[in-house]
């Protein structure tokens, strides 16, 4: 919701699962995605001049030394299918009719699993639908009548064929021959010739099947083989279904089948597959799309706004080096000849081509109008760009025997039977300008239990209608709806903005007229999933809390799908989009913020300008909440599983808030901008933010949080409250005290010196809320003495890495202590100085101090913390 992809990992706190793949690619806990880098050279025709035969040689051939006459090969046994190739099938034979003026054309492959084996690890790869792998290839003329079959690369790019460096580039690169075929006959006007591709269809190849890395695009989620748990291909239980043609593309569907090997297939959340098969069989679908002859015009993409992008090396930018410039994935919208006035004078047209979605047949009928309405949603920010009904969302035809969703043309969203509760949506783009083709955005049935559990979890102090197990129908209907809008985002180009709901004060979350006007965010591509600040007083309405399209998705929309046709190259456009992004960011809601900088604004799950103040209203509803957790999650005839599981949720969404806060602890604030904006890139936190955050920390979760102890639900489910407790705060105390966070912290002071929030600031501050049973001599419970004892614990793992560890039995939280940085730093020195003042106040509280278990507590402190001065001791 996984593209750098757009597939992306939804996170919930039993499990992490995918709802979309770029950004879900670089990684967050997602895959990465690699460009080949091989050659880009879009003003080359890579065959010959004068390598095709002509009309008089072809006809001189003689057929028992090269090709055949035609009717020799297509016989009257042929059944034919003209298109963008004429397919003939000859008995078990297929034959592809290649034009002429087809050779040397560039042609997207993409592979999809049409079905898989029951047993076959199915979280992402598996369902119908399921995109496999893309490659451009080829189709060349070589010598003795052969035609070679190319994969093409555009990583590297000269396309000025009149500067030597196009030539040096040339030298340098070659495409790879992925196949040879011999030409089995001229076509019967001489124009195109025949080859035999029956047993290159029926193998196991980097083409029509499996690559070999598994990797592919910045927007796709690519497989390979050991997904599948697939091993040695076995051609004798793999056959080609059909092969179809038409007008601009080839559809082959094919059953391979493979050795079953124990591979690392990716199982996200999932049990393992019962059964003992052998072999894993898949039907695969490849669809071979010709590009475009006529280039989409280019964007450059600009990191002030959050588009995918595919990133290439160009040696004709720069005089005086290489550049690696990155254009934005986006749909070709452009206005009907008819209507260039209409448009250019600020009419709304309709654009040549719509973006269609088809929604998947298998989909339960009552979620579908809530998903057409979540593509329909977008109709709005198109209008911003100049389009009406540029976006549409329609029922799949199901009287079309040639009409499949595995066909690569059709854009859709395909329902999988799955048991993963997530969603994602990737892109099918044309490499040499980032045009999107085509989406399958991949639906999993069990989606539904994560939006359940995040309205339940975030609203159901405000909402009366989330106090439930199983929602009303219009309640999932309208949930679905903002997953689907969230999902085609990322099939229209959009990254997440995890920015975005930052620009909104907390306080106007709670502004009923406000909120319910503008949304609590200004972005469906944030994760900012439910309107968790809102408070049962403020008696906001589900509009108020629900998630919308904003003002930042429909400037980014603008942005990407204007269309300037004064401007003939993506160079001759930048100072004015430049420009015109420069006055359109004066309006805070506009800004996006990526996720991939340290940049508190930035995060996940997040609501609100002031993490501190939107999570102790967050807290105060789970507070609400928890007392009526055995009566809304009951079910008729059911044991406590739910209870377990919401339980689990609420503990999650509390660690959640923690975690908000403690991000601004050695944090910067992060604003891209270019030479033309004033004011600084890079800008540090106020000291007294981080320290309201520790402040916030220590009385929120280093004071014993007792509220979450609720012993009728440990009864119930097993949880064990020390384990709770102390799973949250040494989950906290790590991510405050990794050695990471504690070189930020000297670095910030030795940037800016005083006005840096500092180290011994922090310990202080920690040992405040951790140790204030030292001064006043009091006793201190189990859960306390746990806290303590990891506080040291972790100190011990930066100042004695595991390698020279003192042999605490305390599991090591903080992070490596052994880097060159951290040792050349302040860092030791400063813990080191901590120990012993905190050691001097241990053993004085010690002797104050009349109970029992708290006296033997400090005991063993004080011991730890002397072999942790002195190791060897």
């Amino acid at each position: 919701m996984i593209n750098t992809l757009s597939l992306e990992i939804l996170y919930s706190v039993s499990s992490a699962s995918f709802i979309q793949i770029k950004n879900m690619i670089k990684t967050t806990t997602r895959f990465s995605f690699v460009l080949g880098a091989a050659l880009f050279a879009t003003s080359i025709n890579a065959q010959p001049p004068n390598s095709r035969p002509t009309d008089s040689t072809r006809r001189a051939t003689p057929s028992n030394n090269g090709p055949k006459a035609f009717k020799e090969i297509v016989t009257s046994k042929a059944v034919s299918d003209e298109g963008l190739f004429t397919i003939h099938k000859v008995e078990d034979k297929y034959y592809f009719e290649i034009p002429d003026k087809l050779l040397g054309r560039d042609v997207l492959v993409v592979n999809r699993v049409s079905k898989s084996s029951v047993n076959t690890s199915k979280a992402f790869g598996g369902y119908n639908g399921d995109q496999i792998n893309e490659t451009v290839i080829r189709f060349e003329k070589g010598p003795s009548n052969k035609i070679f079959l190319k994969a093409v690369s555009y990583a590297v790019m000269s396309k000025d064929s009149t500067q030597p460096m196009f030539q040096s580039v040339m030298n340098s690169n070659i495409q790879p021959i992925s196949a040879v075929f011999e030409i089995k006959a001229w076509s019967k006007d001489t124009t195109g010739c025949l080859i035999d591709v029956s047993d290159y269809l029926n193998s196991d190849n980097d083409i029509i099947a499996f690559s070999s890395t598994g990797l592919g695009g910045p927007t796709s989620l690519i497989m390979g083989k050991s997904i599948f748990n697939a091993g040695g291909f076995q051609p004798d239980k793999s056959y080609v279904v059909s092969v179809k043609s038409f007008e601009n593309n080839i559809e082959i569907s094919a059953i391979k089948t493979y050795s079953k090997t124990m591979g690392s297939g990716i199982q996200i959340g999932l049990p393992t597959a019962p059964g003992s098969q052998s072999n894993v069989t898949l039907q695969i679908n490849s669809s071979l799309i010709i590009l475009p002859e006529k280039q989409m015009h280019k964007r450059y993409f600009d990191n002030r706004i959050g588009y995918f992008a595919r990133g290439y090396t160009d040696f004709d930018k720069n005089p005086q080096g290489v550049e690696n410039p990155s254009i934005a994935l986006k749909w070709r919208l452009e206005p009907k000849e008819e209507d260039i006035e209409k448009y250019l004078r600020g009419e709304l047209v309709e654009p040549k081509k719509q973006i269609v979605y088809y929604i998947d047949p298998a989909t339960p009928k009552k979620w579908i109008p809530f998903l057409i309405q979540g593509v329909n949603d977008w109709q709005v920010a198109f209008e911003k760009a100049g389009f009406k009904n540029a976006i549409i969302a329609k029922e799949a035809p199901t009287n079309d025997s040639n009409w499949t969703l595995e066909d690569a043309r059709y854009a859709g969203i395909i329902y999988k039977p799955s048991s993963v509760a997530n969603a994602y949506g990737p892109t099918v783009t044309d490499p040499r300008t980032g045009e999107i083709l085509e989406s399958h955005i991949g639906w999993f049935h069990n989606v539904m239990q994560i939006l359940r559990n995040w309205y339940f979890i975030q609203c159901a102090a405000t909402d009366p209608k989330a106090r439930k197990m199983v929602f009303e129908d219009e309640l999932m209907g309208q949930l679905i709806r903002f997953v689907s809008s969230h999902e085609v985002g990322h099939t229209l180009g959009l990254q997440h903005n995890f920015g975005s709901s930052s620009t909104v004060p907390v306080e106007n979350l709670r502004n009923k007229a406000w909120v319910e006007a503008n949304g609590h965010t200004p972005s469906i591509m944030d994760y900012a999933r439910f309107n968790y600040v809102a408070q049962p007083e403020d008696n906001i309405s589900e509009i108020g809390l629900f998630p919308r399209i904003g003002d930042y998705d429909k400037w980014a929309i603008e942005w990407a799908y204007r269309w300037y046709p004064d401007f003939k190259t993506e160079d001759d456009e930048k100072a004015h989009l430049n420009k015109w992004v420069i006055e359109k960011l004066k309006d805070r809601r506009l800004w996006w913020g990526s996720g991939e900088t340290d940049d508190p604004r930035n995060q996940t799950e997040d609501l609100g300008d002031d993490a501190v103040k939107a999570s102790g209203y967050g807290i105060a509803n789970l507070k609400r909440i928890l007392p009526n957790l055995m009566e809304w999650t009951k079910q008729s005839n059911e044991g406590y599983e739910n209870l377990a599981e919401l339980y689990g949720e609420l503990v999650g969404q509390f660690n959640r808030y923690i975690g908000h806060v403690g991000s601004y602890v050695g944090s910067m604030f992060m604003t891209p901008k270019t030479i033309e904006q004033s004011g600084p890139v890079f800008e540090y936190l106020p000291e007294a933010r981080q320290k309201d955050a520790v402040d916030f920390i220590n009385k929120q979760l280093f004071t014993t949080p007792i509220w979450l102890i609720n012993y009728d639900i440990f009864n119930r489910t097993g949880r064990n409250a020390l384990t709770t407790i102390g799973g949250l705060q040494d989950a906290a105390l790590g991510r405050l005290l990794r050695t990471s966070n504690l070189m930020k912290l000297i670095n910030n002071e030795a940037a800016i010196g005083d006005k840096a929030y500092q180290v011994t600031e922090l310990l202080s501050d920690l040992k405040k809320g951790i140790w204030s049973e030292l001064s006043g001599g009091k006793s201190i419970d189990v859960y306390r003495r746990n806290l303590q004892k990891s506080y040291v614990s972790i100190i011990d793992g930066i100042l004695n890495p595991p390698s020279q560890s003192s042999g605490s039995t305390i599991i090591f939280l903080g992070g490596g202590g052994g880097g060159s940085q951290v040792d050349k730093s302040d860092i030791k020195s400063i813990l080191r100085a901590h120990l012993i003042s905190l050691n001097q106040e241990v053993k004085a509280a010690s002797a104050r101090i009349t109970d029992n278990m708290s006296k033997l507590h400090l005991a063993d402190v004080s011991n730890r913390i002397d072999n942790i001065l002195d190791p060897k001791k």
